[in-house]
């Protein structure tokens, strides 16, 4: 299932299909399409509908339609997470084996009054670590982190560092609906494809410790990673189908890129906002430099 990684670089993009592609979604793709390019890389197409409860195939279509409409060229068949719960579970499998996973009965309401970890979720206390309390059943099953601490230098932000114990807690692997967690689906998937970099929003900046982790765990390697600012709007909310973000217009793409390209740092002259698609991107190849990028979490549109 793992292999070791070649010198080959290979990047992805990783939608998920809740809705259309969007001008923060442009942004990511934008960046990992151009990081591989860059390098003579391939770059790969992922959609991450593992959470199938709010992924829908019409998505999927519209989301490809896109990225083929904005001239993006993928190097491989795309790869879909709800196809790969068996993977997913041949790593839980392993974790099992050595220990360090435990069924969990707290639910949500449960750890709500905890402290808020990095990413904004409460910090998991602990409660069923040492076994379930009387009368209780598993709802969940968590990974024990013990007192990792989790460091790396990413591409953009600089060196990130975070203790899991008290910034994250024991995380869950697999969800009370019966759902695999999307931390464990994105490590198994990216071993699975071979993924060396790994370029994408600021987001999921505070997620990569937890990545790290289980790959450490499942003995698989770690790529580079290189997280971009993300695309917020006034109230300093990312831009999403829940802030009613506009969908790319599949008819006009040279401007939406542009726009992309500048919002990443690459200052592209103004008439290139004129050139055809072909043009476009023979610029934005070209003149890439992933050091324009600005070294910020989050900017405003």
């Amino acid at each position: 299932m793992y292999h070791d990684f070649g010198r080959t670089y290979r990047g992805r993009f990783a939608p998920s299909p809740t809705g259309p592609l969007h001008f923060g979604s442009l942004v990511a793709a934008v960046g990992s399409y151009l990081e591989a390019q860059a390098h003579h890389g391939e770059w790969l197409v992922r959609i991450e509908d593992v959470d199938v409860t709010r992924c829908r195939p019409t998505h999927e279509h519209a989301i490809l339609r896109t990225l083929d409409c904005h001239g993006f060229r993928f190097d491989a068949r795309v790869m879909r997470q709800s196809e790969r719960t068996a993977a997913y579970q041949k790593a839980l499998n392993r974790l099992f084996h050595d220990a360090t996973v435990f069924g969990c009965a707290c639910t949500r309401k449960e750890i709500g009054d905890s402290t808020l970890g990095a990413d904004g979720a409460p910090v998991y206390p602990g409660t069923c670590r040492a076994g379930l309390p009387p009368d209780r059943e598993t709802r969940a099953w968590r990974i024990r982190v013990g007192e990792a601490v989790i460091a790396f230098d990413d591409g953009v932000q600089g060196r990130v560092e975070q203790h899991l114990a008290t910034e994250v807690g024991d995380f869950v692997l697999l969800r009370a609906d019966g759902l695999f967690a999307y931390q464990l689906a994105v490590v198994v998937d990216d071993a699975e494809q071979e993924i060396t970099h790994v370029v994408r929003g600021a987001d999921l900046l505070d997620s990569t410790p937890r990545q790290i982790f289980l790959q450490q765990g499942l003995g698989v390697p770690t790529p580079q990673y290189v997280h971009l600012p993300v695309a917020v709007n006034a109230a300093g909310e990312k831009l999403s189908k829940q802030t009613m973000a506009a969908p790319l217009d599949d008819e006009k793409p040279v401007p939406a890129l542009w726009r992309a390209l500048e919002f990443l740092g690459q200052s592209p002259p103004a008439a290139l906002q004129q050139a055809s698609l072909h043009e476009f991107w023979e610029y934005a190849t070209i003149h890439w430099s992933l050091a324009k990028v600005p070294k910020t979490r989050t900017i405003a549109v």
